[in-house]
């Protein structure tokens, strides 16, 4: 029996740090944040870990497009759809 993932809500971008897990890859957005306290700005990042569709390859250092869907394990919710292209 083949699992169908539709996505729905948020679609990200980010960049492929891992893939040792099996069918799952880590992704890293790094993001700009303002802190009015200190009135700076300031970069995070965030590390999300995503499932990997068993018709995309996918290896470290790719630029892929995550889009939300169902809960699929304890930390992932998100899905790889596309691979955007390579790490500049």
């Amino acid at each position: 029996m083949k699992k169908k993932f539709v996505s729905r809500g948020t679609r990200l971008e980010g960049i492929v740090i891992s893939t040792k897990a099996p069918k799952t890859a880590i992704v890293e957005r790094k993001m700009m944040r303002f802190f009015p306290k200190y009135e700076r700005y300031s970069y995070v990042r965030k590390r999300i870990a995503a499932h990997i569709p068993e018709n995309i390859k996918v290896k470290e250092g790719d630029r892929v497009v995550l889009e939300e869907t169902r809960r699929i394990s304890k930390i992932k919710s998100f899905i790889i759809t596309k691979v955007v292209g390579e790490e500049k």
